[in-house]
């Protein structure tokens, strides 16, 4: 034991002051950027570095001490990370996360998303079928309160001037806009962060979504209003309901890998599937954004039916393209 106290104390004795110069460095350069340092310094790092490395090798090699062996680790880290690590600055993160980071976590969701989809498409359905049989179930679908005054209630009239009424731009369209990015933000939000529950509350919040839509749908329906109404709910919602598919489908990652773990623990899985959601749901925000801005100001300002189809079909093909379109795998 004192033999092995001697031969660390002497590794230790010539060696430390270049470990402690690249530590010195390294803190530098992880407080100031790269840019921090002058030109003699960042030549001298790789060159420490490799001498760290040695070192470590030898520490290994001859079994010396723990605290020892654990220092040099953390250190060759460090500047593995500085000599090899990417150094981007923000906005080429930013590119980096439109141009390939959120469309390729968006491809690898496909399953969950093809399963958010056809759960709200089925919901929808199920609503539209139940309100125009019975004009009762609509309340099953939609809160009163919620409904503005439309509902069954309302006359057709009445009904048609929601669909072409023009508020006063500075108090109605950027107040509505706000509150309807907020609504739709909280249902995605939801969808994604109860997702860990075994994918039963995403579920339930997606046919939620579905049926208020087939409700709303089936009553404009039966005033002979369907085409205008859909012309109305389309600017905005091929992009809004695109954007609360994909939040419903990265809560069912999240709850699919909790469930069904395979050889990892949940924790990890969870963590995994956690991180690829996370990505998709930073991109889901910026849908919503858009789909705030159509619904409050491009399906208010346009009354066009023709035009109104148009803008939600070059949006929706948008996005589709953007998502879907096949890409080169990253270098």
């Amino acid at each position: 034991m004192a033999e092995l106290m001697l031969k660390s104390a002497r590794f230790r004795a010539e060696r430390e002051a270049d470990w402690r110069r690249l530590d010195a460095l390294l803190a530098k350069a992880e407080k100031a950027g790269a840019a921090g340092l002058k030109r003699d310094e960042l030549l001298e790092i790789p060159l420490l570095y490799r001498q760290a490395l040695s070192s470590l090798s030898v520490a290994r090699s001859i079994s010396l001490d723990q605290s020892l062996t654990g220092y040099l680790e953390s250190l060759c880290t460090r500047g593995y990370f500085f000599v090899y690590g990417q150094r981007s600055r923000w906005g080429e993160r930013v590119a980096r996360f439109f141009v390939r980071d959120w469309p390729a976590a968006v491809q690898a969701l496909w399953r969950e998303t093809a399963v958010s989809f056809l759960l709200t498409v089925a919901s929808v359905v199920t609503a539209y079928i139940l309100v125009r049989r019975d004009p009762d179930w609509f309340y099953s679908f939609v809160d009163p309160e919620l409904a503005g005054g439309r509902d069954p209630m309302a006359t057709t009239a009445s009904l048609r001037d929601t669909l072409y009424s023009q508020p006063d731009v500075v108090q109605g369209l950027s107040g509505l806009s706000a509150f309807l990015f907020t609504h739709n933000a909280q249902i995605a939000l939801f969808a994604f962060a109860l997702g860990f529950a075994l994918c039963l509350p995403t579920a339930a919040l997606m046919v939620l979504n579905g049926g208020m839509m087939g409700a709303f749908m089936a009553l404009f329906a039966m005033r002979g209003l369907a085409y205008e109404a859909n012309g109305w709910l389309f600017v905005h919602g091929s992009t809004e309901v695109f954007a609360i598919v994909l939040s419903g489908a990265a809560g069912f990652s999240i709850g699919w890998a909790v469930t069904f773990p395979g050889e990892r623990s949940r924790v990890d899985a969870a963590a995994e599937a956690g991180r690829r959601a996370a990505t998709v749901m930073a991109g889901v925000v910026v849908m919503l954004f858009v789909a705030g801005l159509l619904e409050g100001f491009a399906r208010q300002l346009v009354t066009v039916d023709l035009a109104r189809y148009a803008i939600g079909s070059a949006m929706l093909t948008g996005w589709l393209v953007y998502f879907y379109w096949p890409r080169r795998p990253a270098p």
